[in-house]
């Protein structure tokens, strides 16, 4: 077998092999594959902290990316009155009519794409939708082109399904962001069968530029690529709109979700945009694996497009946050920042304390009760140097939980 994220499946074979020896009990071994994920650091830090809490200690969030604002009123509303209508159960695998159709319509009127109804798969989370896209697109082996840093979870998938990712280095000198050129050249190397863009990205929120994405959507067409878009983050920019994949490649395949500008993280929906050769497909492996996403988050998602102006609301809370950080940061010695176009995230270089941001975090938490994620979660090699702080708490603890840092850089 060769080298790579299942290079100790051959010390599982032998492990099998001894298991199976007279005298000796069975002892089935875990999937290589599932050894091979690395945990999903920014929910440890999560658990940890939630523990420390329910100890008594006075915890600041800034670890997760999860709005502290609910979900929208009318979507709040309308899976009251579902619940009231006493009918909770599954729906098509793709999602309800009215709610594909509206996501339909949300792409003529915010990016002037024509999307038909019919390429829309409504998910249980952006989560699920990786899931379907991947396995409907990958075989065993396939390489798909991430970012480092990245989005851990896409690592992981891939490795959990046995893809292999192939993860291009990101740099100032490129903007922080994947470049066409560098797909090029990571498809020299050996072939890729996708790539997946973030705009604007996990963990800093730095976003591509149009030129930029048409290109990386013009290399994945000429050398035969699936492109895949997160745009999870897309109605959270505090300068110009992020534009769609879809306007680069009609084929790309869109991920997106209600949990960041909708506030419905724990609702668990989102939605796939496919190429309709995709579709069928990609229901039959929904239909399987998931059936449907939950009913009534699909009623609370399609009343979520009603409350533009509440959500608007949040987002400028979100600016205002944002632009304290971005002055802040640098007084307490965090001066260097990827740019942080959108999303709610600040990803800021510690190298100048220390060279283990794991470690620093755990000092972090422990010492003067703030949570955070350290950058080797998104870049297992550069991270080390880096540190994410999610802005997508209050404007009050945000606040707190500057002050508290700066205090313990003061330290040393």
């Amino acid at each position: 077998m060769q080298d790579g994220p299942f290079a100790f499946a051959r010390a599982r074979a032998s492990e099998r092999a001894h298991a199976s020896e007279p005298g000796r009990p069975l002892a089935p071994a875990i999937a290589a594959r599932a050894e091979a994920v690395a945990p999903f650091l920014a929910l440890d830090v999560l658990a940890r902290a939630a523990a420390k809490e329910r100890a008594g200690a006075d915890i600041v969030h800034m670890e997760v990316g999860q709005p502290s604002a609910p979900a929208p009123r009318p979507a709040r509303e309308a899976a009251k009155a579902a619940i009231d209508a006493g009918r909770v159960g599954y729906t098509e695998a793709l999602g309800i009519a009215p709610l594909r159709e509206r996501i339909a319509r949300h792409y003529r009127e915010t990016y002037g794409v024509a999307v038909p109804a019919e390429r829309i798969v409504v998910t249980t989370g952006s989560s699920a939708g990786f899931v379907l896209a991947f396995l409907a697109m990958l075989e065993p082996g396939d390489r798909v082109a991430i970012t480092a840093p990245g989005y851990p979870a896409y690592r992981n998938t891939l490795v959990a399904l046995g893809a292999e990712p192939a993860t291009i280095p990101l740099a100032r000198a490129s903007g922080w962001v994947m470049t066409g050129a560098a797909l090029e050249a990571a498809h020299a190397e050996r072939p890729l069968a996708a790539a997946l863009a973030m705009s604007p990205a996990n963990p800093s929120g730095t976003m591509m530029d149009e030129a930029t994405l048409a290109e990386v959507a013009r290399v994945c067409r000429a050398r035969g690529m699936w492109l895949v878009s997160d745009e999870i983050y897309h109605g959270l920019t505090y300068g110009a709109p992020a534009p769609t994949a879809l306007r680069f490649d009609p084929d790309a395949v869109i991920v997106n979700s209600f949990s960041k500008y909708y506030c419905m993280t724990g609702w668990r929906v989102g939605w796939l945009v496919v190429p309709e050769r995709l579709a069928r497909a990609v229901e039959r492996l929904a239909q399987s694996l998931y059936i449907c996403a939950p009913y009534l988050s699909q009623v609370a998602a399609l009343a979520a497009f009603d409350a533009t102006e509440e959500l608007e609301a949040v987002k400028a809370g979100y600016a205002r946050t944002r632009a304290m950080l971005l002055d802040e940061l640098p007084r307490i010695g965090l001066d260097t920042l990827h740019p942080a176009d959108g999303a709610f995230y600040v990803y800021a270089d510690v190298s100048r304390f220390t060279d283990d941001s794991l470690a620093f975090c755990g000092r972090l938490l422990d010492e003067v009760g703030v949570a955070a994620t350290p950058g080797v979660d998104f870049d297992p090699i550069e991270g080390a140097h880096w540190l994410r702080l999610s802005f997508a708490g209050s404007f009050e603890e945000c606040r707190e939980g500057v002050r508290r840092l700066g205090g313990l850089l003061a330290r040393g």
